[in-house]
């Protein structure tokens, strides 16, 4: 019963949040079998484009670490917020969604080339966190029943949080800033006077992951039409569905 619990849970995920929470699950794991080591995933600039280690492009953001608090906690902010988005602002709009993801993980690409960060997969998390604490700004929240505040608040939080756990911040402010140029230049900018969309979703993401919607200029021939269709055929069809 509580495989078929989690079972039904996991197949209920929206499909991008399942695919990456998927992914840095089998890492994880793939690291603690030592099939793998961490230094096979780091993002290491000089072997990527030297060495053509293309791959660190993405592993680096799939790595959370050992299994330990620090792994799960990160799981589970990962898991609630990159579903909320998926299922709230982004319901319909996976290739928007997806967009999202490349947009955000090319700016701390960019970043990592000028510093000496190794793994970026808690940033994107914190990135989806403010990208969801700006969207739903009257969220109450509470962190472990000891503060109380709305939600735009949360990423500083966690911030705060990863501080007092002796982390460095460097990652936290980096998740911030990206997450704060996506909701500027996709919610803020384009209803400023004057100001336009700027970023605008690929036309090969639109086709590959949103199902195209029906066209309502479409009018069917007369005998396609259903008031137009022999009962006959309509009791064939429903007793030899194809």
């Amino acid at each position: 019963m509580a495989y078929q619990g989690f079972a039904q849970e996991y197949l209920g995920m929206p499909a991008v949040t399942r695919a990456y929470t998927t992914a840095c699950v089998i890492t994880t794991a793939a690291v603690q079998l030592e099939f793998i080591t961490p230094f096979q995933l780091y993002f290491n600039p000089n072997l990527i484009f030297r060495k053509f280690q293309i791959w660190r492009l993405i592993t680096n953001f799939l790595f959370f670490g050992p299994l330990g608090f620090s792994f799960f906690f990160n799981m589970i902010f990962l898991y609630r917020y990159c579903r909320m988005l998926e299922e709230g602002s982004f319901r319909g709009r996976t290739a928007d969604f997806v967009f999202m993801f490349l947009f955000g993980g090319f700016l701390m690409t960019l970043f990592g080339l000028f510093a000496s960060l190794f793994f970026l997969g808690q940033a994107f998390t914190i990135m989806l966190v403010y990208v969801w604490s700006r969207r739903n700004p009257y969220i109450r929240m509470n962190f472990f029943g000891l503060l109380n505040f709305q939600a735009p608040f949360l990423p500083w939080v966690l911030m705060g949080f990863s501080l007092l756990l002796g982390n460095s911040i460097i990652i936290d402010l980096l998740g911030i800033a990206v997450g704060h140029i996506y909701y500027f230049l996709e919610d803020v900018f384009p209803n400023q006077p004057g100001g336009k969309k700027l970023l605008l979703t690929p036309g090969f993401l639109k086709m590959v992951f949103d199902t195209p919607e029906e066209d309502p200029n479409y009018n069917p021939l007369p005998e396609d039409r259903p008031e137009n269709r022999p009962r006959d055929q309509d009791q064939n069809q429903q007793q030899n569905p194809q």
